[in-house]
């Protein structure tokens, strides 16, 4: 349609998106579907966040706000990074965006220029090279291997930066794989930024709470200072409080940079809501418990997966160090025939057979720039991923 911007044509839809609205249109048809593509905890959100979301409705809280977050809430992230992370943030360095990807997209729209790259190491969350496309540059993706266990090598940083580089996108743990970069390891990745000062660092640390010892979490400019005033970490209350509907996420950095993020934002949707802005605060300054107990769960569910899997004929599943996926190798599943005659060639084609056979949606491996994967969200209850687990074991098995 002539009508429609060219950009449009260079980005795809959210497939991850559309296979949780598929397994939802499925169900309602009467299917006995298990959806295992959401990247959401099926947990509530604790009961002392939506408490402060309902006393800020009662206060008269339900007014506009500053176009990129209350102060108050500001104060809270600067005080939740020097607290956790050793990162010294005044509340003009910070902003705070509708969800983690409206900052991500704030970032890109306002230093983008045509012809600009940003490498993204892959597998990648899916919208990070359509919102560079989006934004007018280009993205350099970096492919990993599972036998790195999903993490981009110094080396391979090395070779992909070029004059045109202005951003790395990094995420650690990471979505879809789950892989968490040690100190050590994030320390190589640092000390080849420090040798090309043009490149600035978009961390997306947003799984930052879910990860599973011995593994520690750090973040790029926790490990070296000296790239602080070109590093912009992204974080968020979705993943770590249960709150993805409530549509907070903020970031931190330089204050030219924030100013112009703000610009954008002012122009585009303005504030986040204001009552989801106060049960953030509540979020950040109140009890943490629920972060602790949460995570005992995903990491049970994290174990039962990973062991059912491997149990799979044709597939192969790392341990993830963090975040609530897998992201298992079918390579032993490709050139197969599934039931009905279906040669299964790709991992999207595995993931079609495997819904209409057994009724397991879960995203191919393609939407994340590697392949032969697929992507398992185990935010769900542990019967059903014993079920689904078990599922995915006969459709392995009947595979001929």
């Amino acid at each position: 349609m002539a009508f429609l911007a060219d950009s449009l044509a260079r980005v795809k839809p959210s497939p991850t998106i559309a296979v949780t609205n598929m397994a939802r249109e499925l169900k309602a048809a009467g299917r006995d579907v298990i959806g295992l593509g959401a990247g959401e905890p099926d947990f509530d959100t604790p009961q002392n966040i939506k408490d402060a979301a309902k006393a800020a409705i009662d206060a008269g809280k339900t007014k506009y706000t500053a176009p990129d977050g209350i102060p108050e809430l500001k104060e809270a992230i600067a005080a939740k990074f020097k607290r956790e992370n050793g990162l010294d943030y005044t509340p003009a360095q910070v902003s705070v965006g509708t969800g983690g990807k409206q900052v991500l997209y704030n970032a890109l729209v306002a230093t983008m220029n045509a012809g600009d790259e940003v490498l993204v190491p892959a597998p990648y969350w899916a919208s990070y090279p359509d919102m560079v496309l989006l934004a007018g540059g280009e993205p350099v993706v970096i492919p990993t291997s599972i036998e790195t266990n999903f993490k981009m090598t110094a080396e391979a940083l090395e070779a992909a930066i070029t004059p045109k580089t202005k951003w790395l996108i990094f995420n650690s743990p990471s979505n879809p794989s789950g892989a968490g970069y040690s100190h050590a390891e994030l320390k190589a990745i640092t000390d080849v930024l420090l040798r090309h000062p043009h490149v600035w660092v978009l961390t997306d640390d947003m799984y930052e709470h879910i990860a599973y010892e011995p593994f520690k979490f750090v973040t790029v400019a926790e490990v070296e200072p000296q790239l602080y005033d070109r590093t912009l970490t992204v974080n968020g209350v979705s993943k770590a409080y249960s709150m993805t509907g409530w549509r907070i996420g903020y970031a931190a950095g330089p204050e030219q940079l924030i100013g112009a993020m703000r610009k954008v934002q002012s122009q585009s949707t303005s504030n986040p809501a204001s009552i989801s802005q106060w049960a953030a605060v509540e979020a950040l300054n109140g009890p943490q418990d629920y972060i602790a107990e949460s995570r005992i769960a995903f990491q049970r569910r994290r174990d039962l997966v990973v062991s059912m899997l491997n149990q799979a004929t044709g597939i192969s599943c790392p341990e993830p160090e963090g975040a609530f996926y897998v992201y298992p190798s079918i390579a032993g599943c490709i050139g197969k025939t599934a039931e009905g005659g279906k040669v299964i060639n790709t991992d999207e084609e595995f993931c079609t057979a495997l819904l209409d056979q057994e009724g397991v949606a879960a995203v191919f491996g393609a939407a994340f720039g590697l392949s032969p994967h697929f992507r398992v969200s185990y935010a769900t209850s542990d019967e059903l991923l014993t079920d689904a687990c078990q599922r995915i074991q006969r459709f392995c098995n009947s595979l001929r």
